[in-house]
C-alpha cells in the first residue's frame, strides 16, 4: 500500500494492522508514526495486501510446499529405487554370499531325498546370467526364474521323452530347492532357467533320476544338514544306475561338498532300481574299499577330517570307491568326554592294468 493509501486509513485500521505486522510500540504510536511504521515494514519485502495479509507469508507458504514437495519426490524415488534393487536381486541366480567364491562353472544337479521329495542344487557363473540378460532383452525385466520339472519315462533316452509338469518359481540368494514329487516310482529332471510369457531360457539341466517305490521301507530325514550321514544312501537312489548316465556333475558336487570320495552307489543296497542295466557283453571291474569299526558309542569318529556316523552299539563302516593311486586315509576316534583321543592310519595303494581284448572267430 502507498502512503496515500495509509494516509487515508482510519487510526483504529492502522493500529489493528501495526499489531498483526507486530510493530513494536503500535499501542502508543500517533497516525503518523504508525504510517511510517507500516511504510518500513512494507520496505523489508513482505508488502501488505489488501487483506491486510503480508504478501511475504504467502510467499513463505509456497517455499515451504515446495520444499515438502520435493521431500516426498525424494522419498518415492529412494522407495523406487529399493524396489528395483530387491527385483533385480530376485533375478540374479548367481548372486552369492561374501562368504562363498564364485563358481568355475554351471551346474544342476537333481538327487532324491525320498519317494516324495527331490533337492536340486545349483551353481551359475556370473557371465551365464549376463548372457541370459542380453538373449532375452526386455522380457528381462519381466522374466521370472524359476525350476522347470519334467518326468522322463525309465526308458526315454532323448530331451524328446521329457514330459512337462510343472514350473516353480525360485529366486535369487539361494543355491538349493525342495521339489515335491508324486505316484514313485518316477523318472525325473530339471531344468533351471528364466520364463517370460512363452518364452523358456534355459541356463542348466540336471541329471535324471527316478523316485523309489513308497512302500521300500526307507525313510531319510528332511533336513539339508543329515545329507552328510546319509550321503552314500542319498546318492544311490538319485544315480540312474545307467552306464550312459554316470552322474559325474552329481557325484562331483557331493565329493566337494563332503571333502571326502563317494562309492558306486550300487555298494548300497537298497529300494528298486538297485539291479542296473547291461550293455552287450559289458565288462569293468572296480574296486571299492570299505572302513569299519568299533568305538564307544558316545564316541566320536572322523575319516579324513569328516564326522563318521556310528550305530547304537558304536560300529561304523564307510564305503567308497578306491582310485587308482595311494592314499592315506587317518580315522580320529575322540571320547565322548573329549578326554582321550586315537589315531589309526590306514594306507592303501590301488594299480589297476587293463590288458588287451582277445577276439576269437565264432565259426571256428
Amino acid at each position: 500500500m502507498t502512503a496515500a493509501e495509509l494516509q487515508a486509513r482510519t487510526v483504529k485500521d492502522l493500529a489493528a494492522m501495526a499489531k498483526q505486522k507486530k510493530v513494536p510500540g503500535w499501542h502508543a504510536m500517533r497516525k503518523s508514526e504508525l504510517v511510517t511504521a507500516l511504510l518500513n515494514e512494507a520496505k523489508t519485502g513482505r508488502r501488505i495486501g489488501s487483506n491486510g495479509r503480508s504478501d511475504g507469508a504467502s510467499k513463505g507458504s509456497g517455499a515451504a510446499n515446495q520444499q515438502a514437495q520435493k521431500r516426498r519426490r525424494r522419498r518415492t524415488e529412494r522407495r523406487l529405487g529399493e524396489i528395483k534393487n530387491k527385483l533385480a536381486q530376485s533375478r540374479d541366480l548367481a548372486r552369492k554370499s561374501a562368504q562363498e567364491e564364485e563358481p568355475r562353472k554351471d551346474r544342476l544337479v537333481l538327487f532324491v531325498r525320498d519317494p516324495f521329495w527331490l533337492q536340486a542344487y545349483w551353481e551359475l557363473t556370473r557371465a551365464t546370467i549376463d548372457r541370459a540378460r542380453a538373449a532375452l532383452g526386455h522380457d528381462w525385466y519381466l522374466a521370472q526364474p524359476v525350476l522347470r520339472l519334467s518326468e522322463v519315462p525309465q526308458n526315454g533316452t532323448t530331451s524328446s521323452a521329457r514330459l512337462f509338469v510343472r514350473d516353480i518359481e525360485i529366486h535369487g540368494g539361494v543355491n538349493n530347492w525342495y521339489i515335491d514329487v508324486y505316484d514313485p516310482p518316477k523318472g525325473f529332471q530339471v531344468e533351471i532357467g528364466y520364463r517370460s510369457g512363452e518364452r523358456f531360457h534355459v541356463l542348466a539341466r540336471s541329471n535324471r533320476v527316478t523316485t523309489p517305490r513308497a512302500d521300500s521301507g526307507e525313510a531319510f530325514d528332511q533336513n539339508w544338514a543329515d545329507v552328510a550321514r546319509d550321503i552314500d544312501r542319498i546318492y544311490a537312489m538319485s544315480t540312474s544306475f545307467n552306464e550312459q548316465d554316470p552322474n559325474r556333475e552329481l557325484k562331483e558336487v557331493f565329493e566337494q561338498r563332503l571333502r571326502r570320495p563317494l562309492g558306486n552307489p550300487m555298494c548300497t543296497q537298497f529300494g528298486a532300481g538297485a539291479g542296473g542295466q547291461h550293455r552287450v557283453f559289458n565288462f569293468e571291474v572296480g574296486t571299492e574299499l570299505i572302513i569299519h569299526g568299533v568305538t564307544d558309542p558316545d564316541a566320536h569318529v572322523t575319516l579324513k577330517g569328516e564326522p563318521v556316523h556310528l550305530r547304537d552299539d558304536g560300529s561304523f563302516a564307510v564305503c567308497f570307491t578306491l582310485p587308482d593311486r595311494r592314499q592315506v586315509l587317518p580315522v580320529v576316534a575322540s571320547s565322548g568326554d573329549g578326554v582321550e583321543q586315537r589315531t589309526i592310519v590306514v594306507s592303501v595303494d590301488r594299480n589297476t592294468k587293463v590288458m588287451e581284448p582277445i577276439y576269437r572267430d565264432p565259426g571256428a
